[in-house]
């Protein structure tokens, strides 16, 4: 190798991942509020709970962004510090989509569905955040 050329380490995989998970996120999204507007009208849904959903969801919202921002940027630039915090930003973010897909006061079958495909990509991102970490960490050792 040539001096001064260094081989490019970023996961291609994990970023096209990142890139589809950022349009999944927003139709989840997009499609939870419209299912809280259907459950709040529809639904004896107690206000208290239907408040404490719709906080959680933005919360969710929050997370997820910056979790995908740091995971991104950590990934192109090849840093192991931006991508361990994503990592650790994963673990909120799986944590409220099991809330959303088991613990709600009404889970519908389409939230199940949406919260599920979530959870695969979640699995996905992790196993291709560690393998880009790993490639990472051998890059600077040697």
């Amino acid at each position: 190798m040539a001096p001064g050329k260094q081989p490019i380490l970023s996961s291609v995989p994990l970023q096209v991942l990142l890139y589809l998970n950022c349009w999944y996120f927003g139709a989840f999204f997009l499609a939870d509020v419209l299912m809280f507007v259907y459950k709040g009208l529809l639904l004896p849904y107690p206000t208290n709970n239907l408040i404490l959903d719709v906080a959680l969801l933005v919360l969710f919202l929050g997370l997820e962004s910056l979790r995908v921002f740091y995971g991104w940027k950590g990934n192109l630039c090849e840093h192991a510090g931006t991508t361990i915090l994503s990592l650790l930003l994963l673990l909120p973010c799986v944590t409220l989509c099991v809330y959303f897909l088991l613990l709600q006061t009404f889970v519908l079958r389409l939230e199940f569905l949406l919260c599920s495909v979530l959870l695969c990509f979640y699995g996905l991102q992790f196993l291709l955040s560690v393998l880009a970490l790993s490639s990472f960490a051998r890059s600077k050792v040697f």
